[in-house]
């Protein structure tokens, strides 16, 4: 089998490993951090999701057959959609060791024609559940750490009206705290996370030993025998089944950050047992007490032990808001690098691991959409309501990825991978289907989250391309006004000129205006354009190069990779080590043209989006902050575009 033929081996392609080397860091100590920053989520469903499904609007009395029949189709939810999809399947689909939605696009891309329409769909769903997932990002704080504090009803049900404040409190304290990054956050979260799961396994299992008869949920007749009992309205309660599974996605987008070994061995050995016992302790619970459906999993818990379980679960969901916050930081870094969203600052917070990140404008922006929903919903009650349609679509989109990811990478595995997707898509539409119920209550909070998001980032990218042309309408061939030029040169004055340009082909505006109003030409002069490349990090035969035009002229491209952060003049310097142009960093300046937007009637979008996208522009991070350009050797010089 040819080396285009095999899909990558759990994730360990070759390019990965040099990427993301872990320093001093063991595979037990990966683990650990993996368990901390991966796993919230996911590992905080057990706190709602029983209690969701027999919520009065899903109509279902907590009888034998009808608690056996949640619990297994929680559990092949837990076995098909994620076990066997992202952590089995999914994970193999990585872009040289990356995940996530925004990578899986990549990848699913390269496998189309560039700019045929099929790659433009994928394009647009790609970015549709980029923006999705970003919907339950803030959804999943909220609802998690509400969650966690409402087992102070249970305990103490005159406190209620602390719950909300508390709530706040963390919420805020999550967030201040996100500057210091996942390597010192996995730290102390990781103890606490597995402190976490192994006291779910031992409620889950004292629970278990009263009602034994629950292990039968493991029997999938158990789930089909619900849906032939409530027919067609037992769709519905897949509503409720969904909240198990989510942070699926986000166990794949945050592969990145630890490697996908780690990630499955947490899985396999440890994550999904605890999580499992729980379940079941919850359904033996209510088989014993249908009662305790109203809060089956504190009132699981030993009454001498709640208030500490109360303390565990909050720090897990904020654990739990961690895994999706990390996952949001990196899929933001992705779309920019892509082109899809405006630059934005993004500090490294690990020296060990380049996939670890902070981006402040998308910290303190979820911060404040999260506050305003645990103020307009209060409980998790209305929450988890909302919560399901954004995870569901996210769900089936990386389904629709992956399948064509597979038919075109992976010859061999396409037998089997191809039909799986198969019974994936099916049940994630029933998903999808079950959650679009619950619109009209609340589900539409994501749903405006990630068509607004959708909107931006779709808007960003064609008024890019609309700058693009334009620029390129106005700009003159370099290859003519070159040789003309030299027939009259200016004043050349010492060192070395770096004009940025997107178009390599074009004379840049800022040179035209620097060669216009101070009426000389540097010693040197470069045109640059840095471009980005649909893989995670640039070849090092394609990093740079470097063509001369002749007259100290030069044409240089600078590529990078989407999950690389871009660092011109230490691309530069590459230039030297590799016996071409010596780049003096004291004596070199970098020009770069500021365009001013005008929106115009009639002109390639309506004139509303126009108008947004120059307000995107306008407030996008200067250059000198994204190439890592010294401020102090930057030169900008507008100019104005009608678009």
């Amino acid at each position: 089998m040819s080396p285009a033929e095999k899909p990558p081996l759990h994730g360990q392609p070759s390019s990965a490993s040099g990427h993301h080397g872990h320093g001093n860091i063991g595979l037990a100590g990966l683990i650990v951090g993996a368990i901390g920053v991966v796993f919230g989520d996911i590992g905080t469903s057990p706190l709602y999701t029983i209690k969701e499904a027999f919520l009065p609007h899903y109509g279902l009395t907590a009888n034998h057959d009808t608690v056996l029949g949640v619990l297994s189709l929680v559990f092949w939810a837990l076995m098909l959609t994620v076990t066997l999809k992202y952590v089995t399947i999914i994970m193999r689909a990585d872009n040289e060791g990356e995940g996530g939605i925004m990578a899986l696009m990549a990848l699913a891309q390269r496998t189309l024609k560039n700019g045929s329409r099929s790659a433009y769909a994928v394009g647009i769903l790609g970015i549709f559940g980029a923006s999705l997932f970003f919907g339950d990002g803030v959804l999943t704080p909220a609802v998690s750490v509400l969650s966690a504090l409402e087992g102070i009803e249970v305990a103490a049900p005159s406190l209620h009206a602390w719950i909300v404040p508390l709530a706040l409190l963390v919420l805020v304290g999550l967030f201040a705290t996100q500057r210091f990054g996942t390597a010192k956050v996995g730290k102390v979260f990781g103890p606490i996370t597995a402190v976490w799961f192994l006291a779910l396994a031992v409620i889950g299992v004292a629970n278990i030993l009263h009602a034994p008869e629950v292990l039968k949920a493991f029997n999938p007749w158990w789930g089909a025998r619900f849906f032939i009992e409530h027919g067609w309205h037992g769709l519905f309660i897949l509503g409720a089944v969904v909240l198990a599974v989510t942070g699926g996605e986000a166990l794949y987008a945050d592969m990145g950050h630890f490697g996908p070994k780690p990630i499955r061995y947490a899985w396999y050995f440890f994550v999904l047992p605890a999580l499992m016992l729980n379940y079941l302790g919850q359904g033996a619970l209510v088989l014993e007490d249908p009662a305790a459906v109203e809060n089956p999993f504190y009132i699981g818990v030993p009454e001498w032990a709640r208030w500490p379980m109360i303390a565990l679960a909050t720090a897990a969901t904020v654990i739990a808001s961690q895994a999706v916050i990390t996952g949001a930081f990196s899929v933001t870094r992705q779309a920019m690098q892509l082109g899809y969203i405006p630059r934005m600052r993004v500090k490294h917070t690990s020296q060990d691991t380049i996939g670890q990140i902070y981006v402040p404008g998308v910290n303190w922006a979820l911060m404040v959409m999260v506050v305003l929903l645990v103020l307009t919903f209060k409980t998790s009650t209305a929450l988890a309501t909302a919560y399901g349609i954004s995870v569901s679509l996210t769900m089936l989109i990386d389904t629709l990825l992956l399948a064509l990811v597979a038919r075109a990478l992976w010859p061999r595995w396409r037998k089997w991978v191809l039909p799986l997707c198969v019974v994936f898509f099916l049940i994630e539409l029933a998903f999808v289907v079950a959650n679009g119920a619950k619109i009209m209550q609340g589900g539409w909070v994501p749903l405006a989250i990630g068509l607004t998001l959708f909107t931006l980032l779709r808007t960003w990218r064609r008024g890019r391309e609309l700058l693009h042309t334009e620029v390129q309408k106005e700009g003159i061939r370099l290859d003519v006004f070159i040789p003309g030029l030299m027939l009259a040169p200016p004043v050349r004055v010492p060192g070395t000129a770096v004009f940025l340009t997107s178009d390599i082909g074009v004379v840049p505006h800022a040179f035209m205006h620097n060669l216009k109003h101070n009426k000389v030409l540097h010693e040197r002069n470069v045109f640059l354009t840095a471009e980005t490349l649909t893989t995670p990090y640039a070849p090092k035969n394609r990093q740079l190069k470097i063509e001369s035009i002749g007259d100290e002229f030069y044409r240089v491209t600078v590529r990078f990779g989407f999950m690389e952060t871009p660092d011109i003049p230490q691309a530069l310097m590459r230039s030297c080590d590799k016996g071409g142009i010596y780049f003096d960093p004291m004596d070199t300046t970098y020009f770069v043209s500021r365009e001013t937007i005008v929106a115009r009637a009639r002109g390639g979008m309506p004139i509303w989006r126009d108008k947004l996208f120059a307000l995107m522009h306008r407030n996008a991070a200067p250059a000198n902050q994204f190439f890592r350009i010294p401020g102090n050797r930057l030169v900008e010089l507008g100019s104005q575009v009608e678009i």
